[in-house]
């Protein structure tokens, strides 16, 4: 069956709001009629899920979330990989798509839960304090990354589609978080970024990073130079 353009999540919601247009529409009730409308509309905007075209080029990581990216740095990941890594960060308005994709094909290795706040999710402190689910993936290099799903003021909920010994692609949709929210990327400190701060992503479409060492971290004296 070809995939629907909305997500399946969103089916109640959508069903229930649309009854409530259709029945004050019926009853001559305007505003409520109006607003159970707009209300319609905006959550058929938050669970859309289009179909993404993922990049040829299998060093490609692409991008775990829709949104725009409020991070990038190296950092000290010591929660689920325990390693120095590069951390990319993307936050996710109510107007962004909210399901996320795969950034890379591999196999989960941990699935790691922990409740916390409910920060804005642009705040640097949200990544630690806030509501997180943290997808630990091994490729097939031996690379070790991580993919952390982070609630924000918004949102409420966060739903997770895969467990731990999934094998899953570069672009495959894992999970999705509702009403705003966060995605915290950890790849290998030596991959190449490939974007900057403040460009606007898209979920399994836009490439990130690529694997590989960093030509740049190569001295003159490096074997093979």
């Amino acid at each position: 069956m070809e995939h629907l353009p909305i997500a399946k999540q969103g089916f109640v919601s959508i069903a229930v709001l649309g009854a409530l247009f259709l029945a004050s529409a019926l009853a001559g009730w305007q505003f409520v009629a109006a607003a159970s409308l707009l209300a319609t509309g905006l959550v058929v905007n938050f669970f859309r899920d289009p179909e993404r075209t993922v990049p040829a080029d299998p060093s490609a990581v692409v991008a775990p979330a829709d949104g725009k990216i409020i991070f990038i740095g190296k950092v000290v990941e010591d929660r689920f990989i325990h390693r120095e890594t590069l951390k990319i960060s993307i936050f996710m308005n109510v107007f962004n798509v909210h399901v996320n994709r795969v950034p890379f094909s591999g196999e989960i290795t941990n699935i790691h839960y922990e409740k916390g706040k409910f920060l804005a999710a642009n705040l640097d402190k949200a990544s630690r304090d806030n509501e997180h689910n943290a997808v630990v993936l091994r490729v097939a290099s031996g690379d070790v990354m991580a993919f952390v799903q982070i609630a924000g003021l918004i949102a409420r909920r966060i739903d997770c589609w895969v467990k731990p010994g999934d094998r899953v692609e570069r672009g495959e949709r894992f999970g999705m978080i509702r009403f705003g929210s966060r995605v915290d990327l950890y790849v290998p400190p030596t991959w190449r970024l490939a974007v900057a701060t403040g460009q606007h992503v898209k979920a399994g479409e836009s490439i990130v990073c690529y694997s590989g060492n960093d030509p740049r971290d190569e001295s003159p004296g490096s074997p093979g130079n």
